[in-house]
């Protein structure tokens, strides 16, 4: 048996910690960044008589998650206690959602190589996230920073729709769009705000039964899950070909070694004792509600794409890249907004722009605020180029200034004389100028190389510095040297 007779079956379980201003049952900050243990309070760290009090808020975004992922919000859920005993975990149990989430079913469509691939999804729910373990690099000792604990998290869960790395990577791609469009998540995987596990098996392709699963932890970033992935698929298959037998374990991914190794075995979900919490009252979400929340949704990426092709008659690629970040698709609106040419103004987003931003790494932030040129000024220099008064050439050399502070383009084209020069008097006269400088080129063009017409217009082009209108050039060149004029 080889491994092309093998498939493997993925399913992933996303936790986005929520943009919330506190943490979902007491009124500590929920924000990233601050020293250990600076964040905490009596509820957060389980001291005994304390009470949890729900935020709201929280309610809110897992509403907002399930209606852009065409899940069906429960009028009623119920949280519950995942007991288990961790050091990073003061209370001994977290709480979470079991039997009653509040979203079930939907799914998440994305386009993998060019195919159309949907991933339904099981359930969304809400709960608490716990501290963090360090661990001294030497061995000598770990500490707890519960800043963590209480953070309020939405879990995704995915049926095990994908077969490959790419449309597990696809799709967490997509996911992560999406809670960023919606403004509930960060999507920071660095951070740790945008995290999964991977569940993965293998099976023989004519098998209907599921294979014995591994579940896999510690990545940080698409690249690391696609890797780890495909790393225990290749486990996966050369152990069953040796004759082995899968454990159902959980395991890390080592970046280093580029593998993955065990942790401890796969917990079932009568391990963790689930009942429901007696200290918090089941969730009650009103139709009315639901349609506030309905109300405050922005646009979706894929409602987003579909319009920039629609109208705007964009290319899928263009729609595609310019609808990966909420910002970036802000940013090209409104460049639009300046001007209608919108091909004209993706080239320059999708060119010019994003090289600085990835240049300037700006894009490593939630919004990109400090754009390398206003958006108003790309849209005059498209303009510009647009009505004739410059070239193309000369934009570039105009955008360089905009970027080292240089003001309005328009201003800048003035005040150095930039204006494209399409007046056909100055434009003969260097066309002149270089056909007698060149009279050997000029009898071998006459003569049938055609080719060497792109090599007149350049020297034109020079001698005018770049100013002359280049359609003007090209139809006065030709007309010149077939004797014409």
């Amino acid at each position: 048996m080889s491994a092309s007779d093998f498939e493997a079956v993925i399913g992933l379980e996303v936790h986005a910690e929520m943009l919330t201003q506190s943490k979902i049952f007491c009124g500590c900050a929920a924000t990233f960044g601050a020293p250990p243990n600076h964040h905490t309070c009596p509820v957060c760290l389980g001291m005994p008589g304390v009470l949890p009090a729900l935020n709201r808020r929280v309610v809110e975004f897992a509403i907002r998650a399930g209606l852009a992922t065409h899940c069906t919000i429960e009028p009623t859920s119920r949280w519950a206690r995942k007991n288990y005993f961790y050091p990073d975990l003061a209370k001994g149990y977290q709480i979470s959602q079991y039997e009653l989430p509040i979203c079930l079913g939907g799914h998440v469509d994305l386009v993998v190589d060019g195919t159309p691939k949907r991933v339904r999804l099981t359930r969304i729910h809400m709960e608490e996230d716990t501290g963090k373990n360090i661990h001294d690099a030497h061995g000598r000792e770990s500490l707890v920073d519960f800043n963590r604990s209480g953070v309020p998290l939405l879990e995704i869960v995915s049926e095990p729709d994908m077969s490959s790395p790419a449309e597990a990577g696809a799709y967490l791609r997509a996911l992560r769009a999406l809670v960023v469009y919606l403004g509930i998540c960060d999507g920071n995987m660095e951070e740790g705000s945008f995290r999964c596990d991977a569940n993965v098996s293998v099976r023989t392709r004519d098998a209907k039964a599921l294979g014995v699963k591994a579940e896999v932890k510690n990545m940080n970033s698409f690249r690391a899950v696609e890797k780890a992935i495909a790393f225990e698929i290749d486990r996966h298959i050369r152990t069953l070909e040796d004759g082995g037998t899968i454990v159902q374990e959980t395991r890390l991914w080592d970046a280093d070694r580029e593998e993955t190794r065990s942790m401890r075995s796969k917990e079932s979900a009568h391990d963790y004792r689930y009942f429901p919490d007696p200290d918090l009252p089941p969730v009650l979400v009103s139709q009315a509600l639901i349609d506030e929340v309905r109300r405050t949704m922005p646009e979706l990426p894929d409602a987003r794409r579909a319009r920039f092709v629609e109208k705007l008659k964009l290319p899928e690629y263009d729609a595609e890249v310019l609808t990966s970040r909420r910002d970036l698709a802000d940013y090209f609106e409104a460049v639009v907004a300046a001007q209608p040419n919108a091909k004209a103004a993706s080239n320059w987003v999708m060119g010019d722009v994003l090289r600085l931003v990835k240049e300037r790494k700006l894009d490593e932030a939630l919004v990109i605020t400090e754009w390398p040129v206003p958006a108003a000024h790309l849209g005059e220099l498209i303009a510009l180029i647009d009505s004739g008064a410059i070239s193309g050439k000369i934009a570039k050399t105009v955008f360089e200034e905009m970027v080292a502070g240089g003001g309005a383009p328009r201003a800048i084209v003035e005040a150095r004389g930039l204006l494209q020069v399409s007046d056909e008097g100055p434009i003969l006269a260097a066309i002149e100028q270089v056909l007698a400088a060149h009279p050997d080129k000029v009898a071998d063009f006459r003569a049938g190389k055609d080719k060497l017409l792109g090599f007149f217009v350049g020297q034109v082009m020079k001698a005018t510095e770049g100013k002359a209108n280049p359609p003007l050039v090209n139809r006065l060149l030709t007309a010149k040297l077939r004797g014409e004029s």
